[in-house]
């Protein structure tokens, strides 16, 4: 048994169902995103869902085009699916229809704790954005401390260990590829 609600409490709570709670639809599908991605920032999640609704309204857009403008239309359409392409956001340059079906969990693919899940730098995405956090890596000369940083394809052969990291040497050790230089540092 409870106890009867005072009035200020009962007012607090009117608009709340306690017993017929119902989460929306579009939230729980947003908190799984950002658990199976390990995305710390909701708003990070918020924006991703944003450009991928504008990527896919643009391409509706190209899509109807009349055929007075099909010079037009396959030039912005080329561009766009090279851009796209560059950023790593979808494998194939050949028709618009990838373009359609772009979500926020491909931005979410592309930040640099995934990136490091799949070239097996990180055992799993928690591993990699604690590596992250703390300054284990570098994307080309820059150190990186924020796991959100998107990673182009062109600059994803640059990630690697910094030179000081702990993990660096660890991994050299283990392969047996460390240097004497390396020791007296």
């Amino acid at each position: 048994m409870v106890r009867k609600l005072k009035y200020h409490e009962q007012k607090l709570l009117r608009r709340l169902d306690l017993v017929n709670w119902e989460a929306s639809g579009g939230n729980l599908a947003e908190v799984r995103a950002l658990r199976r991605y390990r995305v710390g920032r909701r708003e990070d999640y918020v924006q991703y869902k944003t450009l991928a609704r504008a990527v896919r309204a643009l391409a509706r857009r190209l899509r109807d085009l009349g055929p007075a403008s099909a010079a037009f239309r396959a030039r912005c359409a080329a561009a766009l699916l090279e851009k796209l392409h560059g950023l790593g956001l979808v494998n194939s340059r050949q028709s618009l229809a990838v373009c359609e079906s772009l979500s926020a969990a491909a931005f979410c693919r592309r930040r640099l704790p995934c990136l490091l899940v799949k070239l097996r730098m990180a055992q799993n995405l928690r591993h990699a954005v604690t590596f992250v956090e703390q300054g284990h890596v570098r994307v080309g000369p820059e150190v990186v401390t924020d796991p959100a940083l998107l990673v182009p394809r062109a600059v994803e052969d640059f990630i690697t260990w910094v030179d000081a990291s702990r993990l660096r040497q660890k991994v050299l050790d283990y392969n047996q590829e460390r240097d004497d230089f390396d020791l007296a540092a």
